[in-house]
């Protein structure tokens, strides 16, 4: 479970605790002489107990000395407040009109939800503190990034093809600026970041967490598209699409003019693919399907269909 969640369930488990210390209260009270002085000391054993739960729950201990001393007492506690509260609630049921076991059966109900949340309470203020401990480190705060950059940000297929471009093309201050402003564009960006824990990262994971912060998409706002590598001095030329369709006729046309419209060979549009792709050899899938003319899944279907057929010769 995670930390808002244990949290959630302690105070849950404190609102149970807190019940059933004030049943043992009101059994108490009702059992004791009508006066406040009796009635204070036959509610005093119950809230001691509660406090003393509290205490053990709240504050760590660094010594096992120490821990079993207070465990001990609180042991102590606990059986001197079952003791007296037992035996007030065996008589007040009785006084009014509980008979034969149910009297001696009731106050365990009650004696018992104590002992289980306060059990439950103990665990949970150990667990939490675990929790508040490890997430005062970088390397949690680190993890956590990544956690949430990874179920935040989509990779698109081909980036790890893009990706080197993408950074080459950085300015270098911008590239000596992404540490300074890593830890408070994480901490805007990511809600599960604890927040000043993200200038305790190494400069290196900050470096990088800023880079994907900068490329995510937003809403709003289009993707940015990939990068080209160019080589120095030389431009790309500019790319027509070679249509492999003809448009088709009216429909009122007679049957006999119309014509299935002519199509490129799958090997000849594996061919020009090829030739493309030499001359460009950072296009993407989508880019060469518009450079050919015709969609990607048609494209992607002309290439399996060619793949047989070029093992086959070149066997």
């Amino acid at each position: 479970m995670a930390l808002p969640q244990l949290r959630r369930v302690r105070w849950a488990v404190r609102a149970t605790l807190i019940l059933g210390v004030a049943a043992s209260v009101v059994a108490n009270v009702l059992h004791a002489l009508d006066n406040p002085i009796s009635q204070a000391i036959a509610a005093w054993p119950p809230l001691a107990l509660l406090l003393t739960v509290e205490l053990i729950s709240r504050v760590p201990v660094h010594r096992r000395s120490l821990a079993a001393a207070r465990l001990v007492a609180t042991a102590t506690i606990a059986g001197i407040a079952a003791w007296v509260s037992y035996w007030h609630m065996v008589g007040v049921a009785a006084r009014y009109g509980e008979t034969g076991a149910s009297p001696y059966l009731l106050p365990l109900s009650v004696d018992g939800l104590i002992v289980v949340a306060s059990i439950c309470l103990v665990e949970l203020g150990g667990r939490i503190s675990t929790l508040e401990a490890e997430a005062a480190t970088p390397a949690y705060a680190a993890s956590t990034a990544a956690s949430a950059m990874a179920a935040t940000v989509a990779v698109p297929a081909n980036a790890a093809s893009t990706s080197a471009p993408a950074n080459a093309a950085m300015p270098a201050s911008a590239a000596h600026a992404a540490p300074a402003s890593a830890s408070s564009a994480m901490e805007a960006a990511i809600p599960g970041l604890i927040p000043g824990q993200a200038k305790k990262l190494p400069a290196s994971a900050a470096k990088e967490i800023a880079g994907l912060l900068a490329s995510a998409p937003r809403p709003g706002r289009p993707p940015a598209p990939a990068a080209r590598a160019t080589p120095p001095g030389k431009s790309i030329p500019a790319l027509r699409p070679t249509a492999t369709r003809r448009p088709r006729k009216a429909i009122n046309e007679p049957t006999a003019a119309k014509k299935a419209p002519a199509r490129r060979a799958p090997a000849d549009t594996v061919a020009l693919a090829a030739r493309i792709r030499a001359a460009h050899p950072q296009i993407t899938e989508a880019e060469l399907a518009a450079e050919l003319g015709i969609s990607v899944s048609r494209w992607r279907t002309i290439r399996r269909e060619a793949t047989p057929a070029n093992h086959s010769l070149a066997a």
